[in-house]
C-alpha cells in the first residue's frame, strides 16, 4: 500500500476519527480483516462476520501494530468510524487506484477463476510488478483488500471478481475499473440467487465487459456460446481464446501424460510455442489459454507466455491439490468448493491421474443449484459410475443422497455417511496402498478437513 495518513484515509472514505492522537500518522501496510493477519503499520477493518465481530478484536489489532481501526463504532483505540466498513474499504481502494493507476485486469466465470488468476499472475510477474487476488478474496470485501496491497511500483493488478447475484460485478468494477476483462465460462454456480438458467448467469457475468473502456480488451471464451454472446455488450476490442478455430489464442495438439498433466501447442498472433502444464486435468487447457489471452493483450509474445505457463505451479490450496502418501495412496484435494462443472472436471482429472489404479471418491453436496439441485446431484452419481470409480462415499443428508442413489443403481460400491468425522474414519478404513482418493464438495460441507486428514494419515 502507498503511504497515506489517517486524515487522508478519513477523507477518502468519509470517516470520523475517534481516539486518534495524530491524524498525520502514516498507514504504510495493507488493510486486514483478521486481527491475526495485521501487519505493523497497517489498517484493521473491523467487520461483523457469521462467527465473530471484528470490533471485539480492535485492541488486539492495534497491539499487533495496526495504526488504526476502520470501524462502525468507537472501539477505545484509534479508529476511523464509518457507517459501513465494507463500503468504506471500497472507497479507499478506489482512491488508491486513482493515485497509482496500474493496469487493472478483471476476471470472472463460473469455474476456474482462482486457477486462471494464479496462472496469469505467474506469467505476468516475470515481466513487471504484479499484485493478484490472494486465495479467493473476490467479493465486495476481498477485492478492496487486494487493491490495497498495490503500491507505486505495481504495474499489473489481477483481480478475481466473483458474482453471486446480478449487480455484484457492477459494484466491483466501480471500485476497480478494469482495462482488461476476462470471462471464462457461464455455468450453474450461484444459480439459486441469479435466476432460473444460464442466461441469467450470463447477464450477471457480462457486467464485467460492460465496464470496459473503448481502448480496453474483452477476452472471451470462444468455446462457450454464452460468453461469446457478450461481445455485443462492450465497446472494447474483442480477443477470442479457446479450442475453437475462430479463436486468435488457441490450443493445438492437446495431449495428456501419465500423470494427467496436459501439454499443447499455444497459438497466438505472435507465433506458436509448446506448453507443458504442471497442473492435472485437461480442463486446465482452457484456464491456460485464458491467461495467455490476457498476456497477449498486454503485449507478451508466445515464447514469453509459454515460459511462464510451463513454470507455473498450483498456488491455492484445495484445488486439485495432490499429496502422495508413503503407502502409495494419492489424495486429490479439490474440496475448496463445488458446482456441476467443477465436479465433472475434478472427477475426470482424478480418474485420468489414477489410470489403472483403484479409485475412491468422497463427495459432499453442491450448493446453490436451485430447483435442479437433486437432478444435478444424481448426474454426478451417474458420472462417478460412468468413469468407473471403485468406491463412492457421500457425506451429508439431502442432495448427496441423490448422488449415492444414482451411483449405487449403476453398480458402484456406495457408502453414505452423515458427517466429516464419519467420512474420515470410513475412508481411512477402506483405502488400500496405491489407491487414488478424490475429495470434493461445496465449502459449507467442510470436506477440506477430510482431505487434510487423509493426506497426513500413515505418515
Amino acid at each position: 500500500m502507498i503511504p497515506m495518513t489517517l486524515d487522508e484515509i478519513a477523507r477518502a472514505c468519509g470517516a470520523s476519527p475517534h481516539d486518534v492522537p495524530d491524524p498525520g500518522a502514516l498507514v504504510t501496510a495493507p488493510a486486514a480483516v483478521d486481527s491475526r493477519e495485521v501487519a505493523p503499520g497497517g489498517l484493521f477493518a473491523a467487520t461483523a462476520g457469521a462467527r465473530t465481530d471484528g470490533h471485539d478484536h480492535a485492541a488486539a489489532a492495534v497491539a499487533a501494530g495496526a495504526v488504526a481501526v476502520l470501524a462502525a463504532r468507537p472501539v477505545g483505540v484509534p479508529a476511523l468510524v464509518v457507517d459501513d466498513v465494507r463500503l468504506a474499504l471500497g472507497l479507499l481502494a478506489r482512491e488508491l487506484l486513482r493515485r497509482i493507476s496500474p493496469t487493472v485486469i478483471g476476471l470472472t466465470g463460473s469455474v476456474g477463476k482462482t486457477t486462471t488468476k494464479d496462472l496469469l499472475a505467474q506469467v505476468l510477474e516475470r515481466h513487471a510488478a504484479t499484485v493478484a487476488t490472494d486465495r479467493s478474496y473476490n467479493n465486495e470485501l476481498g477485492l478492496p483488500l487486494t487493491v490495497l496491497r498495490a503500491d507505486a511500483a505495481t504495474r499489473h493488478l489481477v483481480l478475481e471478481m466473483g458474482a453471486s447475484r446480478k449487480g455484484d460485478l457492477t459494484y466491483l468494477t466501480g471500485i476497480a475499473p478494469p482495462r482488461i476483462g476476462l470471462v471464462l465460462n457461464v455455468g450453474t454456480a450461484h444459480l439459486e440467487r441469479m435466476g432460473t438458467g444460464r442466461a441469467d448467469v450470463a447477464e450477471a457475468k457480462g457486467e464485467l465487459v460492460e465496464a470496459l473502456p473503448a481502448d480496453g480488451y474483452a477476452l472471451l471464451n470462444a468455446d462457450d456460446p454464452y460468453v461469446l454472446g457478450m461481445a455485443g455488450r462492450t465497446e472494447a476490442q474483442i480477443l477470442l481464446y479457446g479450442r475453437s478455430p475462430r479463436a486468435r489464442v488457441r490450443a493445438g495438439r492437446v495431449r495428456m501424460d501419465e500423470r494427467a498433466r496436459t501439454a499443447f501447442e499455444l497459438v497466438t498472433p505472435s507465433g506458436r510455442a509448446p506448453v507443458a502444464l504442471g497442473l492435472i486435468g485437461e480442463h486446465q487447457v482452457s484456464n491456460a489459454l485464458a491467461a495467455a489471452a490476457v498476456a497477449t493483450a498486454l503485449g507478451l509474445d508466445a515464447a514469453e507466455i509459454v515460459d511462464g505457463l510451463t513454470a507455473a505451479r498450483r498456488r491455492s490450496a484445495g484445488r486439485l491439490q495432490i499429496t502422495e502418501r508413503p503407502d502409495g495412496v494419492t489424495v486429490v484435494d479439490d474440496a475448496y468448493n463445488a458446482n456441476p462443472e467443477s465436479m465433472r472436471a475434478g472427477l475426470r482429472a482424478a480418474k485420468a491421474l489414477a489410470g489403472a489404479r483403484r479409485t475412491v471418491a468422497v463427495l459432499g453436496g453442491m450448493g446453490q443449484q436451485a430447483d435442479a439441485s437433486r437432478a444435478r446431484h444424481a448426474e454426478v452419481g451417474r458420472l462417478v459410475a460412468g468413469l468407473r470409480f471403485d468406491v463412492l462415499i457421500t457425506v451429508g443428508a439431502g442432495d448427496p443422497l441423490a448422488t449415492a442413489e444414482a451411483a449405487r443403481s449403476s453398480g458402484v460400491a456406495v457408502h453414505a455417511v452423515e458427517d466429516v468425522t464419519e467420512a474420515i474414519e470410513l475412508a481411512t478404513a477402506l483405502l488400500e496402498p496405491g489407491d487414488v482418493v478424490f475429495v470434493k464438495a461445496s465449502s459449507e460441507y467442510g470436506l477440506g478437513a477430510c482431505a487434510r486428514a487423509l493426506a497426513t494419515a500413515n505418515q
